[in-house]
């Protein structure tokens, strides 16, 4: 079946960087656009980036432009987000997501969704 896992969380201080992965299977890689998501604890699920089937295209939040970098290797069936200059307002769950529709700002574009991981940002 079709799995997505994240990996590459962790506590770092403010204005310290993290790597997070999504390694994909059970899919056709190609076929699917990439979304990042987070969540904090009683806050709503919200867009952090995305990237087309071929990275052509790449979209992001307003919160973390220029400090946030997406990308996707398809030889790996992984994508990946770069987030440097962390704040403590990143402190969330950070989750991939798969869709094959476009539009991927929204969260009802994704059929695939990974278990998330834990990203905390200490002032």
């Amino acid at each position: 079946q079709v799995q997505l896992v994240e990996s590459g969380g962790g506590s770092v201080q403010a204005g310290g960087s993290l790597r997070l992965s999504c390694a994909a299977s059970g899919l056709t890689f190609t076929l699917v656009g990439i979304g990042w998501f987070r969540q904090a604890p009683g806050k709503e699920r919200e867009f952090v980036a995305a990237i087309s089937k071929r990275g052509g295209r790449i979209v992001y939040a307003d919160s973390v432009k220029g400090r946030f970098t997406i990308s996707r290797d398809n030889d790996k069936n992984a994508a990946y987000l770069q987030m440097n200059s962390l704040k403590p307002e990143d402190t969330a769950s950070y989750y991939c997501a798969a869709g094959r529709s476009g539009h991927f700002e929204m969260k009802s574009s994704y059929e695939y969704w990974g278990q998330g991981t834990q990203v905390t940002v200490s002032s």
